[in-house]
Parts: C-alpha cells; sequence; structure tokens
C-alpha cells in the first residue's frame, strides 16, 4: 500500500529548501494530531510549509496574525445580534457566526505570544478541549508561531504551563544563520528560474490523513521502546538535575503524549510497530521545557538508542 507521506515528504521538499525539523514537525503534528509551537524570525517558511501541507491534504486552512488587541471573536467567527421571543417577553442575545478556528482542519496562529491574556486563555483551552462550548470542533493541528523575544518588539514568551500545551516544538533558525550553504545554493537557484505560484500541489486528501490517523492508534510500542523512553525521562531528571524550577517535564507531556508522536513516526515510516530509532521524536518534546544546555545532551542520548538498533540488527 502505498504511503501518503512519501508524496507529502517529496512535495515540502520540491516546495522549500531546507527547514527539515519543520517540516518533520508538521508531518508528526497532523498524524498524531497534536499542537506545535515553532520560535523563529521571520522569513523561515513557516507559513508557507502549513499551506502546503493543508492544500496537498485537503484540509479547511485558517491564518491569523495575532497583536496586542486581538479578540476571540476575531478567532472564531462573526458575532451578530439577535433577538428571540421567549415564554419571558423579547430578548437580545449575541450569537456567533461560526468561522476561523471553530471550522478549520488546520489553524496557523502567527505571533501567538503578542495575544492580549484574555483572548489567550480562552484560545488555548478551546485548542486543548477541541471544543467550543459544549460542541466539538474539527481541528487536526494548531501551529502556533512566535519570533524571538526582543526589546523593540512586542513579544512576550509564552509562559511554561501554556508552552506545555503545544506538545511538538521546534526552534526554527533561518538557513543562512544556520549556515547551511548548501541549501543557500539551491534557494538562489531555485527562485532564480521559478515563476508562477504553488497551484500544482500533489494531493493526498484528507481521508489518507484519517486512516492515518486510526493506523497510528493501533500501532504497537514494544517493551524495548517503552523501556527506551523510561530511561531517557529517567537520564533528564537523574543525571541532568531537571525539576520543577527549572524545566517541564509534565506526566501528560512525556508519558502519554510522548507515545503518540513514537507511533506518528512509524506510521510516517509506514511501519504498525515502533522501533527504537522512533525515540529520536522525543527532541521534539525538549526546546521550551528543558534548558538549552541540556539540548545538545539529549540530541547524543536519543542518537544513542537509534545506535542500539543498529547493532540489534547486526
Amino acid at each position: 500500500m502505498s504511503n501518503p507521506f512519501e508524496t507529502l515528504k517529496s512535495e515540502l521538499d520540491e516546495l522549500v529548501v531546507g527547514h527539515n525539523e519543520v517540516k518533520t514537525a508538521l508531518l508528526l503534528g497532523i498524524v498524531a494530531r497534536e499542537h506545535i509551537y515553532i520560535q523563529g524570525p521571520p522569513g523561515t517558511a513557516k507559513t508557507m510549509l502549513s499551506e502546503i501541507v493543508s492544500k496537498s491534504a485537503e484540509l479547511n486552512f485558517f491564518f491569523y496574525q495575532m497583536h496586542r488587541d486581538t479578540r476571540l471573536s476575531e478567532l472564531v467567527g462573526d458575532l451578530v445580534i439577535s433577538r428571540e421571543n421567549t415564554n419571558d417577553g423579547e430578548i437580545i442575545k449575541q450569537n456567533i457566526i461560526k468561522g476561523g478556528i471553530l471550522t478549520s482542519d488546520i489553524c496557523l496562529l502567527d505571533d501567538i505570544s503578542r495575544a492580549p491574556g484574555e483572548s489567550l486563555n480562552v484560545l488555548l483551552r478551546i485548542l486543548n478541549e477541541r471544543k467550543y462550548g459544549d460542541e466539538n470542533i474539527p481541528l487536526l493541528t494548531a501551529i502556533a508561531t512566535s519570533n524571538p523575544t526582543a526589546d523593540e518588539y512586542y513579544n512576550e514568551p509564552l509562559d511554561p504551563a501554556n508552552l506545555d500545551r503545544f506538545v511538538i516544538q521546534v526552534n526554527s533558525k533561518g538557513i543562512s544563520y544556520s549556515k547551511q550553504w548548501d541549501d543557500v545554493k539551491k534557494i538562489i537557484s531555485l527562485y532564480s528560474t521559478k515563476s508562477g505560484s504553488n497551484e500544482f500541489i500533489a494531493k493526498v486528501g484528507k481521508k489518507a490523513l484519517d486512516d492515518s490517523f486510526k493506523k497510528q492508534e493501533k500501532v504497537v510500542i514494544p517493551v524495548e521502546v517503552q523501556e527506551g523512553l523510561a530511561s531517557f525521562i529517567n537520564w533528564l531528571v537523574e543525571d541532568q538535575r531537571l525539576n520543577e524550577t527549572n524545566s517541564v517535564i509534565s506526566d501528560r507531556t512525556f508519558l502519554v503524549k510522548s507515545l503518540k508522536l513514537i507511533k506518528a513516526n512509524a506510521v510516517i515510516n509506514n511501519r504498525d510497530e515502533s522501533d527504537l530509532s522512533d525515540l529520536k521524536v522525543l527532541r521534539f518534546l525538549l526546546p521550551f521545557r528543558v534548558p538549552e544546555d541540556i539540548l545538545e545532551a539529549a540530541e547524543q542520548k536519543l542518537e544513542s538508542f537509534e545506535n542500539q538498533k543498529k547493532k540489534t540488527k547486526k
């Protein structure tokens, strides 16, 4: 059976050079149906990549640029005033014509940290529950972006509790500042000859994603992978001395949501059973949950699991 994610991967690589971490995060997010937080400077293809995934999967896409005066009504639809007759007489009610995040499959909330606290708190509750009032919403994945904090730019970082609601986290850097010179040359070459828009995006369809989500729920996680996850968490807390004062190692994210990402990575690679190589997706849990100096050591620790898998095969 063909793997729709091969089509999505090749489409992303064809239309956008580099930014592999963001691409992987997006694929994991739509399979696991978890929300994504991307921090990075403007112009790093965050919006474009999200739109490509939406168009390829034929999903309803909603984009909103957050600002200091963002109101909840701008995110959920149009507020209307209506009159209703009741047993107690006529009353005036405020209703909503649903739109925005209430009718989208994927939404991109740009500069989320600029939103005022009142709107942000209600928004995050909607994202977490995937409900508005008592009604379910079709949202699969929300992608929130933020620029690195700067004194001249109104941009206060999200607090750890709010950040933890975004299971997948990426600290994206520009290709030039990352010194990815081969990719720099590819982009220059691409846009020297590029014409037109991205109208001819290969379609995989929403059904393929729905099928992948069902498949993800049935992926088997063998004991060695379970033990690998437990040992990694133990390493973070015991060896790296992480605790409630210097990190956010929540049980919800590291003991429950992490398993969904492990399963999702297996599905993306067309497997119905996870293996030690899938533990590498745990790096997407770390960027804004642990101190920066732990990240590099964690990458090496996760790589050791993949090396362990290779030795086992031999």
